[in-house]
């Protein structure tokens, strides 16, 4: 209240008049809205324009001037009709609107809206056909993926056995007709709601009791577009017609007996009521009464809910349900056979197997041992034991699943478990995170580290100077600088830099000022030299990166990152790049936004140069009659892994083909896409839509085909679908009575069973061939319906053949969770196990394996041993539990033992062989030691004597048992001292026959491998 009037100008201290206090505010206002214009505008700029420098950068920007140009298009052209409609109906509206309008208390009341419109009636109309439109061109520009597979996209060579429309219809033309026809009618709806709008506000429309609601005009006008609104429904009726054959809602995906017999009927009939409401709609533009009009629509919306829904539902429930095995057998092979097309199912290859066989047991073992693929390495498990042997520092990592390939050592394709050692910047030490350490000086990883998957080391020791057993593994690729070792092709080494990963930072400068400046990049711990004598630090010099040397290109990235230190900081020069966007997958998918990339690349050693290798997958939910489900749900395992950068068109597929291998280098970045499925009809169309960013499938070398492998997301879904799929008579089909299940993971329930990728040995005794493998349960049980495998080595003519082996229906061999739960509580393996965790290690169970050998099914399952307390701990490979699919469970510290236990063979396995380390992991050999407790000499091997000691252990309890019932207090106890120390000698038995229990732990490396001594 003692401010100053309001407007008055103040003086100042010296005199000057200045500005009240509203004039300050509103300067404010300005300056803030300006800066906040700018901001949007610095951002939105930002966003964009690094875009196109990032596809640039990469040779890619064909990529982008094709979406960029889509889209644009798509908005403009969609949005600008509907803004036209909208601007169009709102001015005939108002153009047309009654003259005289008789007073009314409706009127009055809104004279007082008209007035406050009229003065800024052309900017409303503006307005609001801009925002209508935009929203529809925002949602036309999502469409771009259908507009261009309708633009490029031909035939399958393939039709429909119902409306005999070639497949490529369904997959390329349909989705955009839908979308066509909704936009009509949703423009039709938007137009007739801006009409109405503005006749109601001008008095064409009057909603109080009177001889006339509308006037002509507006009746002329909302005729129109009723009727076009009816009309275009018509013609969604009739390409629905078309949807049957990819609808799910009934006991298949597909065309039914209801649903040719009721529902496509009725479509048409819809759509004919539909095209003669239409006309009625149109007529009455003359005839200028609502009675005719109002019928049809009454008739149609009647006939919408008796034709769609009560017909179908009577047909089903009297014609089908009584007879639903004959009524729907034929659509039911169609729906078999255009999944099995659908899903690349049709060529599988199914023969018998009983898993029994007469080979002598010693065959049976030295078949098994000799298989080169059993795998005693899990992937999942041994990452700790990579990094902790093999990270060096703490700022490297490898990924929490490792992947599995094939190397040639001495001539021989040998499976290989292996990750990249890649910059794990969380790390660094806490004071060390800045800036320019996290940005400039930790920029990558480097090398890759492989160890044989199978434990056993090369037959030459000197083949691999740096094989070696420690911490339970024999490594082939390790320590820094890498030595090269995983292929011949190159003996000088291979570029270990590792720059563009799954775990890379969010983005890099890299470059310095001139020649002659030092290098700040770290490239290998301090102490190191590289093979080619180069200092611990070096200056990236490879083709991707975008330059920002330039102001300009500074501050765009300063606001992407929202870092000032991008303009700031003399680390960032005129020869400086940024890398940003380095995971392999994300790589890709920006690249080929129209392809699915797998969920698991996986680096490997080609020419000199780590590649990520990757799979792509063109999908679709639009192939007729086959059966559609989640791609999600078909790919989720134990193992799987979330792609945060997928990108699917839908989630619903029933349509898949693993299109592309594309590759990703780990030094410089640098994508390849190569067709690869060049039969897939939906390749052709995106290659035409974006030309020359695939290369033809002659252009992969040979060295990289001989790492190219089936993809597992791909395998996943087919095993899926083969699951119900593998029967291929309509009756058998529905009867359900051979349906099989991938069986929940035995070590953890909550997910499936992964497949495991293993060098299968062949029954002709032919090469082991690299698969993919998985096992099939009946449904609702637990025992094995059968093994399935995919030749994966894409370099071998059979590549992608899927084999079933399947076993008699009268058999009972149990099933991996049968297997696990008698490996879990087998006495031997209890024996070996409790020493363990009573040192205070845990057990950790390694993937069940199941592999045939010589006709039977052999499961196989790694024990490691971790401890508990301490850190840096990681598990160790002790033991190795095998079965035969029968009761009985073998366990020894070789698979060569184990077979030999599991089989009751006398001596010892044949396997053994000088460990490349030097040294007998074993500890203390097998025929030594004392049993104890069992009187005279200790004979078999040490779970032999172990189980004996433990057989008299328990008669020992028995008898005390017997005793006290019989009071007989003495003997009590005699006999549970006896049980007492039998146990003890077990338990000094197990700690010296496996090597000591600090060892088991993970706390030595001496008599931790489980296998150093064996050729297991």
């Amino acid at each position: 209240m003692f401010d100053d009037e309001p407007g008055r100008p103040q003086r100042g201290g010296r005199g000057t008049v200045t500005a009240g206090p509203s004039g300050r505010s509103k300067a404010l206002l300005v300056t803030g809205a300006v800066l906040l214009v700018l901001f949007l505008i610095l951002t939105g700029l930002s966003s964009f324009w690094t875009e196109r420098l990032w596809f640039v950068s990469v040779d890619y920007g064909s990529v982008f001037t094709t979406l960029l140009l889509t889209r644009i298009t798509l908005f403009a052209v969609f949005g600008l009709v509907m803004a036209l409609v909208v601007a169009l109906n709102m001015w005939l509206a108002y153009r047309y609107r009654p003259t005289f309008r008789p007073p009314s208390p409706e009127q009055t009341s809104l004279e007082r809206y008209r007035e406050a419109v009229a003065p800024m009636r052309k900017w409303l109309v503006l307005g609001i056909a801009l925002l209508m439109g935009a929203f529809a061109g925002t949602s036309a520009a999502g469409q771009w993926r259908n507009y261009l597979l309708w633009r490029n996209g031909g035939s399958f060579d393939r039709s429909d056995p119902y409306f005999s429309r070639d497949v490529g219809f369904f997959v390329f033309d349909l989705p955009a007709y839908h979308y066509v026809v909704d936009f009509v009618m949703a423009a039709a709806v938007v137009g007739l709601m801006a009409a109405a709008v503005v006749h109601y506000l001008y008095g064409g429309i009057r909603l109080q009791p009177g001889s006339d609601r509308l006037s002509g005009a507006a009746q002329v006008q909302l005729s129109v577009l009723l009727g076009v609104f009816v009309l275009a429904k018509g013609v969604d009726y009739w390409i629905d017609r078309y949807d049957l054959l990819t609808d799910s809602s009934g006991l298949i995906t597909g065309m039914t007996y209801t649903a040719e017999n009721a529902e496509l009927p009725a479509k048409e009939i819809l759509a004919a009521i539909a095209v003669i409401c239409a006309v009625l709609f149109f007529v009455n533009v003359w005839r200028r009464t609502w009675i005719l009009p109002g019928v049809g629509l009454g008739l149609l919306l009647l006939s919408a809910v008796l034709l769609g829904l009560v017909w179908p539902g009577l047909v089903q429930r009297f014609q089908v349900t009584p007879t639903e095995a004959d009524r729907e057998e034929p659509y039911i092979q169609a729906n078999i056979d255009a999944t099995r097309d659908a899903y690349q199912l049709e060529d599988t290859v199914v023969e018998p197997y009983t898993a029994e066989s007469d080979v002598a047991g010693e065959q049976l073992a030295a078949a098994a041992i000799g298989a080169e693929g059993i795998r005693l390495v899990d992937p999942a498990v041994v990452p700790p034991t990579f990094e902790q042997s093999q990270q060096v520092r703490g700022y490297y990592s490898v990924p929490p699943v490792l992947d599995v390939d094939r190397y040639p050592v001495n001539g021989i394709e040998r499976d290989m478990v292996l990750g990249v050692r890649e910059l794990n910047q969380a790390g660094i030490s806490e004071g060390s995170q800045n800036w320019q350490n996290l940005h400039t000086v930790y920029t990558h990883g480097y090398g890759v580290i492989a160890a044989f998957g199978n434990q056993r080391p090369a037959s030459n020791d000197e083949a691999i100077s740096g094989a070696s057993s420690g911490d339970g593994l024999a490594f082939a690729e390790q320590d820094l600088p890498p030595r090269g070792e995983l292929t011949d092709q190159s003996p000088d080494g291979y570029e270990g830099r590792i720059y563009f990963g799954e775990n890379s930072p969010s983005y890099s400068i890299v470059g310095k000022a001139s020649e002659d400046a030092d290098d700040v990049e770290l490239d290998l711990p301090s102490g190191t030299e590289s093979s080619d004598g180069s200092d611990a630090t070096n200056t990236y010099d490879g083709a991707d990166g975008v330059s920002v040397g330039n102001l300009f290109n500074k501050l765009l990235y300063a606001v992407k990152f929202g870092e000032p230190n991008i303009v700031l900081s003399g680390r960032v020069n005129e020869n400086s790049k940024i890398l940003y966007d380095r995971d392999p997958a994300l790589r890709v998918e920006k690249v080929a936004p129209w392809l699915t990339v797998d969920s698991d690349p996986f680096p490997a050693v080609i020419d000199g140069r780590v590649q990520w290798i990757l799979d792509g997958y063109t999908l679709s939910d639009r192939f007729p009659q086959s059966e559609k489900e989640s791609f999600d749900e078909m790919t989720d395992d134990s193992l799987a892994n979330d792609n945060q950068f997928q990108t699917l068109p839908t989630d619903e597929v029933n349509y898949i083909r693993n299109a592309v291998k594309a590759t990703v280098d780990a030094y410089d970045g640098t994508v390849r896409l190569y067709a690869w499925d060049e039969s897939d009809p939906m390749l052709d169309a995106w290659m035409s839509a974006f030309p020359d960013t695939v290369e033809p499938r002659s252009a992969i070398s040979d060295e990289l085909m001989d790492h190219l492998r089936y993809p597992e997301d791909m395998f996943k879904a087919q095993r899926y679908q083969l699951a119900p799929y593998h029967v291929t008579d309509a009756s058998d089909f529905y009867e359900a009575n051979d349906r099989w299940e991938v069986p929940a993971d035995p070590n953890d329930g909550r997910f499936l069973q992964p497949p495991y990728r293993l060098s299968l040995p062949q029954e002709d005794g032919a090469d082991d061939v690299f698969s993919l493998t998985s096992v099939y349960t009946p449904v609702n049980r637990e025992n094995l319906a059968s093994f399935v495998s995919v030749d994966a080595d894409a370099a071998e003519d059979e590549y992608g053949t899927i084999r079933i082996r399947r076993l008699p229906s009268t058999s009972q061999v149990p099933g991996p969770a049968q297997i696990a739960n008698a490996i879990g509580s087998d006495t031997g393996v209890t024996a070996l196990t409790l020493p363990l965790e009573n040192s205070g290690a845990t057990v950790v169970r390694g993937n069940l394996l199941t592999v045939p050998v010589a006709g039977q099914l052999l499961y196989v399952q790694p024990i490691y041993a971790l401890r508990s307390a301490g850190e840096g701990n990681f598990p160790v490979l002790r033991y190795v539990a095998v079965s035969f699919g029968q009761d009985s469970v073998g366990v020894g510290e070789t698979l060569g033992e184990a077979l030999y236990d599991v089989l009751s063979l006398p001596g010892d396995p044949p396997d053994t062989q000088d460990d490349p380390g030097g040294e007998d992991p074993g500890g203390q050999d097998p025929q030594e030691g004392n049993a104890g407790g069992g009187g005279g000499e200790p004979t078999g091997t040490v779970n032999e004597q172990i189980r004996d000691l433990l057989d008299q252990a328990d008669q020992a309890f028995t008898d005390a048992q017997e005793a006290l019932d019989a009071g007989d207090l003495q003997g009590y106890q005699d006999a549970n001292d006896n049980a007492q120390d039998l146990i003890e000698q077990a338990i000094e038995l197990s700690e010296g026959g496996g090597g000591g229990t600090d060892g088991a732990a993970g706390g030595s490396t001496d008599g931790a491998t489980g296998g150093g001594d064996a050729e297991n």
